[in-house]
Parts: structure tokens; C-alpha cells; sequence
């Protein structure tokens, strides 16, 4: 069975905006999608991956976890 995983920071109020993220997005492969909302100032990823990449670098910029960070099974 495959998880999905999902993870969404609030940029409203935080330390970054979402021209300096997406400055800093790492390639994403097959399994990763960067996702944004600039209506109401929100970043995220989207993963099928295994693992998730090294997000440090987001928490740094945001300057704290996401807000939402959920995992799915996925249906097969």
C-alpha cells in the first residue's frame, strides 16, 4: 500500500514570502509536488514518496512546522 502525504505552511505572518520559496525549490522527482495558494498565502508538498525530502530549509524560512501534515493510504 502507497501513502500520500500531505503538508501545508501558512505564509500569512510568517518570515518568508512565496517568491523567496519557490527561489529555493529543490527539484521535485515523480513523487513530489509543490503547491501554492497566493490567495491565501499558502505553500505545501504533496508527496508519494517513501520518505520526504530534507524540509529544513522551509522551517527555516517559514520559521515554523506546517500547519497541516496528513498522510493517506492510497487506494490501489
Amino acid at each position: 500500500m502507497s501513502v500520500l502525504r500531505i503538508l501545508i505552511w501558512s505564509l500569512a505572518d510568517s518570515q518568508t514570502t512565496l517568491g523567496k520559496l519557490r527561489e529555493h525549490l529543490p527539484f521535485s522527482g515523480d513523487d513530489e509536488y509543490w503547491i501554492a495558494n497566493e490567495a491565501q498565502e499558502r505553500f505545501g508538498l504533496v508527496s508519494t514518496g517513501d520518505e520526504l525530502p530534507d524540509l529544513t530549509w522551509i522551517r527555516e524560512l517559514v520559521g515554523r512546522e506546517p500547519e497541516i501534515a496528513e498522510e493517506y493510504d492510497l487506494l490501489e
